[in-house]
């Protein structure tokens, strides 16, 4: 390793980069990692922090209203200040920032501020310096784009619609995935008319069906307005805002839109293309179970190589990167079945394991237990939300294989449902679990009677 001036050398300081070279680091490699934008990545600066951060201010709007049912009689009617949480939304990424940025120093990281470019199978260029290292790690993550269509300059994407200069009181979000829910539900939290229009017929592709059906009704009782089988034609700016032209025929005056329409690979001008690298069907980097590319030296992980775009999944794949590549001790390669999620629209949504559409496509027979109820809180609250429960079971084995939820706290549910998922437990080991009472939590313990088979 003496030829070389460094181990391992990091692309993009983000959660996946961060971990890989602090973990490398503490078995006595010699590191560096490149960042020329913000340490944490995605996750901390333009993702799930922040976004977070505005779905908890948003659900402020419902439990100002629930109160009062619980004897609470405000003063004066709420008001929203958006310039207040941004900028205290600001400060706390500013913080986080310092914290990742102690890290890698703590762990005697070498940090370079620069995008770095690939030049050679054990080379970088950085800053007009040029590094020799044994193993190049790239982990730059994604980037928003948004399609082609006339107008489209006028769109935001997620990496700018945190930081709006002012509130739009109508908000409109082209796409159908996590981010576009999220930023539907969010905006319409915080008080601006929300519209979300979709190509397809049902948004959250991938999801189980029902629970996209249960959520679609939630979101619109709660007041967002959904434009399915349609797309935008285009957008023209006027005095007072943007029209926005739908394929439908459909013409919307709205003061912001945000094209939640996904992300890429950040791979232009990483010098990736001079090595002819294997990529998967979609352009994200083609890896082994070793985290190699086509050319061995140089490594990938996180939202580049197409997997799961969850930083706990980038983090997962760090950690089994360094033990494979810098400790003595074998790593098995990462299992990726039953990874739970949640997506932060109004209700959430938790969910672990197959889809009932899947479990039916892989197993000859199974179960399904489902409770839809109004929770306790809103028996006073006067509120019409509801809550969704599922368990899909294997007939044969009686293992359940997966769990979902849409309702308050979804996310924070089933990270623990999910640990008995990945554990293989049947269904008679949740009903043999005696639950908390009174919670919405225990209806996945009392679950006795098959909705349907």
């Amino acid at each position: 390793m003496a030829e070389y001036d460094y181990d391992l050398f990091v692309i993009g300081a983000g959660s996946g980069g961060v971990r890989a070279a602090r973990t490398a680091a503490a078995t006595g490699a010699r590191v560096a990692i490149a960042e020329d934008r913000y340490l944490g990545g995605t996750c901390v600066n333009v993702g799930c922090v922040p976004k977070k951060l505005y779905s908890y201010a948003a659900h402020f709007h419902e439990a100002f209203e629930d109160s009062a049912g619980f004897g609470w009689t405000l003063p004066e009617a709420p008001r929203f200040d958006w310039a207040t949480l941004r900028d205290n939304k600001i400060e706390e990424i500013k913080r986080l920032n310092g914290i990742y940025g102690r890290l890698l120093e703590n762990a005697n990281v070498r940090l370079i501020n620069g995008r770095a470019r690939i030049v050679g199978e054990h080379s970088v260029e950085v800053n007009g310096e040029t590094i020799q290292a044994e193993k190049i790690l790239v982990a730059v993550g994604g980037w928003p784009w948004v399609p082609d269509f006339p107008g489209n300059e006028y769109a935001l994407n997620s990496n700018q619609v945190f930081d709006l200069d002012t509130f739009p009181k109508r908000f409109l979000v082209l796409g159908g995935g996590y981010i576009a829910v999220e930023f539907a539900s969010i905006f319409n939290g915080l008080g601006s008319e929300s519209h979300l229009i979709y190509r397809g017929e049902l948004f959250l592709r991938g999801f189980d069906h029902e629970v996209r059906e249960f959520t679609r009704d939630e979101m619109a009782k709660k007041g967002v307005n959904l434009h399915f089988e349609t797309t935008i034609e285009s957008i023209e700016k006027l005095d007072d805002g943007l029209k926005v032209m739908l394929t439908n025929g459909e013409t919307l005056e709205v003061d912001a839109v945000l094209a939640a329409t996904g992300r890429r690979p950040h791979l232009e001008g990483l010098g990736l293309d001079q090595f002819d690298i294997a990529l998967n069907p979609n352009g994200t980097l083609k890896v082994n179970d070793l985290y190699e590319t086509s050319v061995p030296s140089i490594l990938a992980l996180g939202d580049v190589t197409g997997g799961p775009e969850l930083t706990p999944v980038a983090l997962a794949e760090a950690m089994h990167m360094v033990q494979q590549h810098f400790s003595d001790i074998p790593a098995r390669p990462l299992n990726y079945q039953n990874i739970a999620t949640a997506v932060f629209c109004h209700p959430n949504i938790g969910t672990v394991g197959l889809s009932e559409e899947e479990a039916r496509a892989q197993y000859d027979a199974v179960r399904i237990y489902t409770a839809d109820f109004r929770p306790m809180k809103h028996t006073l609250s006067g509120s019409d939300e509801r809550c969704l429960m599922k368990l899909i079971v294997d007939d044969v084995s009686d293992r359940v294989l997966g769990a979902h939820m849409v309702g308050e706290e979804a996310g924070e549910v089933i990270q623990g449902i999910a640990i008995a998922v990945r554990a293989g437990l049947t269904k008679a080991d949740f009903d043999a679990t005696v639950g908390i009472h009174p919670t919405g939590a225990e209806e996945f313990v009392t679950m006795r009677t098959p909705s349907r088979t």
